[in-house]
């Protein structure tokens, strides 16, 4: 006995709502971003209205401010872990390679998150084991360039994070100015972290317990 044949238009309308509902998905953290940055104690209410979709979809998806929280920055960890991996896996010149690593970690912007929200919410062990991921992958990809003599010797792997949170703090103008202002102090970044560095730099970098304590929800 053969089994009935789906419907085809169940099937449609069936996918036509999982595809909906990605979409919202994309929009409402694409207006998450946006709202929370400029804004971390905004309601969820501005979530919904920046997104264009009613508060009861958007409450269908995430049930509380917290759990959008989490979600945002672990699509921003996950943008930051896509970079650090594709360099990692480039047997390229190690200095264009890493480079090119900082550029993507720029338009990634997951720093952005990081100033704006670290604090704000609990942090779930699926979250914490994706930052110490991404730890790895920084300390892998920092290690080989400084090995091949291209990064100063008085530079360390913390002093990555500093770097790309102060770039994610240059807002000025529109979209297109404010990445060509990162563009320019990354390049001018670059220079100061290329080996040999013309003096020696002041102070000790921060200590990994230092960026992890702000995670901590205040």
């Amino acid at each position: 006995m053969t089994a009935p044949a789906r419907d085809e238009s169940d099937q449609s309308a069936t996918g036509g709502r999982k595809a909906q509902a990605a979409r919202n998905d994309r929009r409402i953290l694409e207006a998450a971003r946006e709202v929370f940055v400029a804004d971390p104690s905004a309601p969820i209410a501005a979530v919904a209205k920046a997104a264009d979709v009613g508060i009861s979809a958007l409450y269908r998806r995430y049930s509380s401010k917290e759990e959008l929280l989490r979600a945002l920055c672990a699509q921003g960890l996950r943008r930051y872990i896509d970079a650090a991996e594709a360099a990692v896996a480039d047997d390229g010149d190690r200095w264009e390679t890493f480079a090119r690593f900082m550029q993507r970690a720029v338009d990634a912007d997951s720093s952005s998150l990081t100033r704006r929200l670290a604090g704000t919410f609990e942090p779930t062990e699926a979250l914490f084991e994706a930052a110490a991921h991404a730890g790895r992958l920084n300390e892998v990809l920092f290690e080989r360039t400084r090995a091949a003599g291209a990064i100063r010797a008085d530079a360390d792997v913390n002093d990555l994070a500093m770097i790309l949170e102060q770039l994610a703090s240059l807002r000025l103008g529109g979209r297109v100015r404010t990445h060509e202002l990162r563009d320019r102090y990354l390049a001018l970044a670059l220079d100061g972290l290329r080996a040999p560095g013309r003096r020696p730099l002041p102070g000790p970098p921060p200590a990994s317990e230092e960026l992890a304590v702000r995670w901590r929800p205040r």
